[in-house]
Parts: structure tokens; C-alpha cells; sequence
């Protein structure tokens, strides 16, 4: 079993290119079924989710080579309209397969998603919407079997939640579709206005992206084109998290600070500075670490789940009580207890976890248990007294690419042990 050690107490300093985006990439890897003929996607980052992503597509006949952060596709063959349920289990987001799929075929078979434990992600939300499209929808023993007999037809959707994955899935579903859908609260993510992007570059017609409204016209068929992946905001929080811990300074190039403008603030309100020019980030942290009121996640623009951990990670140290509010998953606490191993004094009652900010934390054996919690005990493990040993990287290597050699480069003590 792999695992990272770590000597912590070294201060970073230095500059990171910050990788592709995980949750951007993904849905591009499966919008690329709807395109006639080949795509480059630049820019891709090289994560374990990310190959998964690849082997699906080879698997429904779409040729997918992957090399030097460039994958390249060709769906001409692709004919498939099956997904194993191997394939499926291994990442939560393998759902946003289902509205390409339909989009190209017209059917699609597959199982529920798999990937990290973080409480239940229903997906009724995208199947409702794929039925007022007119996909006929069957649920049997774990599988989902969908056909649209009459075609896909656009249709007006109002979601009741802002969901990524729903508004990802009815996007790819409507672009080949027949007249015109409207999402009503959709979500807003800088990720759905990648993957809108991409599309306009195949010769779609989508508008609103990036807005609680979105509208997408369809047309007759896409074309192929290059393209290149936006830059992974939640990777950018994680290192700037790592600076904070570390009482560190870094920037962090190719990433746009608006996209993290919710945690920008925390971190300024901790009492780092930061520093936005262009599409670079320059984070100092020289002063020593403040506690913050209260941090609710929420839907973009407001304070991304996803950054949860990390932040909470940078807060163990900061002098004074944080509060966190976890509204969007039900089980992301769970790197709480690990972090409580390394001296962090954390409360949680329900959806809530304050934190007590301590003077050091101590080098400790931990083990992640999902992705964004094994890039907060790393964070932890960097600004921690002694040696630590993080387990279960293969969490980690969903969404982060080398993250030992990134840290590394940046004066960190790590190395992955085999």
C-alpha cells in the first residue's frame, strides 16, 4: 500500500503551474462522444479518475490516447451504449457519461456511480430531467436502462437544486437534441462554463453559461476541435492551504482568481495575503494564523465543498475557534478523526465542526478515507512537528498528479513510499 511521508515544519516558497481540472476534464472526456471526428483536449491532467474516464471511452469504441497532458479522441466508431459496472464504480462523476451517451446513441446502459463515501449523491435530479427530454428511464437491479424512443426533444427544466452533475448531464443530453432546453437554476460553476466552451468550439449552440439560466439550442452534429482544459481551482485552494500551514509563500500560475474568490476571503480573513494578477495567485503567510467565523459550503459563487477539508487542515493551527457548516454532503467529516490524531482539537455535531485552533500538530500515522480528506492530512503533515505517514493515496491520485513531486519542488520534505 502506497503512502506519503512527510517531515513537516518546512516553510514552502516558490511558484506551482497549477494542473488541469479534475471536474472539468471529466465531462469534456465524455462530451467528446458527441463530436464528429477528432479532438485534442490540451492541458488534461494525468489522474487516476482521469484514465477511468479513458478506458470508458475505449470501452463504448471511441479511440482515446492519452500522452504529455493531451488526450486524443475519435469517436467515429464509437457505437457502445453499454458501461460495465466495473468502470462505472470507480468514480463518482462516471454518470455524466449517461447524457453523452444518449446525445450520440440515443440509449445507454449502466450502473450507479462509484468513487469516494461521502454520504448519498442521488442522481433522481438527472434522471427527472433526462424524462422531460423524453428519455424513457428503467431502474433494475442496481442498473439504469434508457431509451428515447421518440428522440430527444428540448424541453423547459427547473432543477431544484443546483446540481453540477444534472446540469452537466442535461447539457450534454440537449446540444444533438431537437429544438431548445431551457435549465432553470443551474448550476454556476466555472466548470460548466468549460465544458459550455468546448461545446460552442464543436459548433454548439449554448447560452448562459455561468448564469442560473442556461439555454441550449440543438443542432444537427459537432465537429471536432482542440481545446484546452481550465486550470483546477480546487488543486490551486489545496496549495494555497499548504502555504498557510506551512507559514509559507507561493503562487500559484494559470489559475483565475475569480473562480476562488470564496476562499480567497477565508484565507485573507485568517490573515494571509493575497495578491490576484492576470491568472496567477500569490499567496504570503508570514504573520501567524487567525481563526475565521463561520464557513458555510455552499453552491459556486459561494464556498466550494470541495475545499472544505484543506481549509479546515490550515485552521487546526490558527489561533482561536472556526466553525465549519458542511451543507452539501453528509459524510465529509470523516478526515476529522485523523486530524484529531495529530493533535487537532475538532468537534462535529451533525453537519457542524468547530474547530479549536491548537499551537502545533504532531507528526502521526493517518490514513485518507476520500480524496479532498488525504489533501488535508497532507496539508496537516506539512506544517506538523515530526514525521507523518498519509495512507490510501490512491485517494490522493484521483485529483491530484504527483502531488509528492509538486510539494517537493516548492521545498516541501515528502516522498511516496512503496
Amino acid at each position: 500500500m502506497q503512502r506519503l511521508i512527510i517531515k513537516g515544519g518546512k516553510r514552502l516558497c516558490g511558484e506551482i503551474r497549477v494542473q488541469g481540472a479534475k471536474n472539468s476534464a471529466l465531462p469534456l472526456l465524455a462530451a467528446c462522444l458527441l463530436a464528429d471526428g477528432r479532438t485534442v483536449l490540451k492541458h488534461c491532467p494525468e489522474l487516476s479518475d482521469v484514465f477511468a474516464a479513458c478506458r470508458i471511452l475505449n470501452e463504448l469504441g471511441c479511440k482515446c490516447s492519452f500522452r504529455q497532458h493531451r488526450a486524443v479522441t475519435d469517436p467515429t466508431s464509437a457505437e457502445g451504449y453499454r458501461i460495465s459496472e466495473e468502470l462505472m464504480l470507480q468514480m463518482r462523476s462516471s454518470i455524466v457519461f449517461l447524457g453523452a451517451v444518449l446525445g450520440r446513441t440515443g440509449r445507454c446502459e449502466l450502473s450507479y456511480p462509484g468513487g469516494c463515501e461521502l454520504g448519498p449523491r442521488p442522481i433522481d435530479m438527472h434522471l427527472a430531467a433526462l424524462r422531460q427530454l423524453g428519455v424513457r428511464i428503467c431502474e433494475e437491479h442496481g442498473r439504469i436502462s434508457c431509451t428515447c424512443p421518440k428522440g430527444i426533444k428540448g424541453a423547459v427544466i427547473d432543477l431544484p437544486f443546483p446540481s453540477v452533475g444534472a446540469t452537466e448531464n442535461i447539457i450534454l443530453a440537449a446540444v444533438l437534441a431537437e429544438g431548445e432546453t431551457v435549465i432553470h437554476n443551474a448550476a454556476r460553476e466555472p466548470e460548466i462554463e468549460d465544458l459550455a466552451g468546448f461545446l460552442t468550439a464543436c459548433g454548439a449552440d449554448i447560452r448562459g453559461a455561468g448564469c442560473s439560466t442556461v439555454r441550449i439550442n440543438g443542432v444537427k452534429k459537432l465537429h471536432g476541435c482542440e481545446y484546452e482544459v481550465m486550470s483546477d481551482r480546487i488543486a490551486a485552494a489545496t496549495y494555497m492551504a499548504a502555504a498557510a500551514a506551512t507559514g509559507g509563500e507561493l503562487g500559484l500560475l494559470g489559475v483565475r482568481c475569480e473562480d476562488i474568490h470564496a476562499v480567497t476571503a477565508v484565507f485573507e480573513e485568517m490573515g494571509a495575503a493575497v495578491y490576484c494578477h492576470g491568472n496567477s495567485i500569490f499567496i504570503s503567510c508570514t504573520r501567524p494564523l487567525k481563526a475565521v467565523g463561520r464557513i458555510g459550503t455552499m453552491p459556486y459563487p459561494g464556498f466550494p465543498t470541495d475545499a472544505q477539508a484543506v481549509v479546515m487542515a490550515a485552521l487546526a493551527t490558527a489561533k482561536g475557534s472556526s466553525m465549519m457548516v458542511e451543507n452539501i454532503f453528509e459524510s465529509r467529516y470523516r478526515h476529522v478523526d485523523e486530524l484529531v490524531r495529530m493533535g487537532a482539537d475538532i468537534k462535529v455535531s451533525g453537519r457542524t465542526a468547530v474547530i479549536q485552533g491548537v499551537k502545533k500538530l504532531c507528526g502521526a500515522n493517518v490514513r485518507a478515507h476520500d480524496l479532498r480528506g488525504g489533501a488535508a492530512l497532507t496539508v496537516a503533515a506539512l506544517g506538523a512537528e515530526g514525521v507523518s505517514s498519509v495512507g490510501n493515496v490512491q485517494y490522493i491520485d484521483r485529483g491530484y498528479e504527483q502531488i509528492e513531486r509538486v510539494l517537493e519542488s516548492v521545498g516541501a520534505d515528502i516522498h511516496r513510499a512503496f
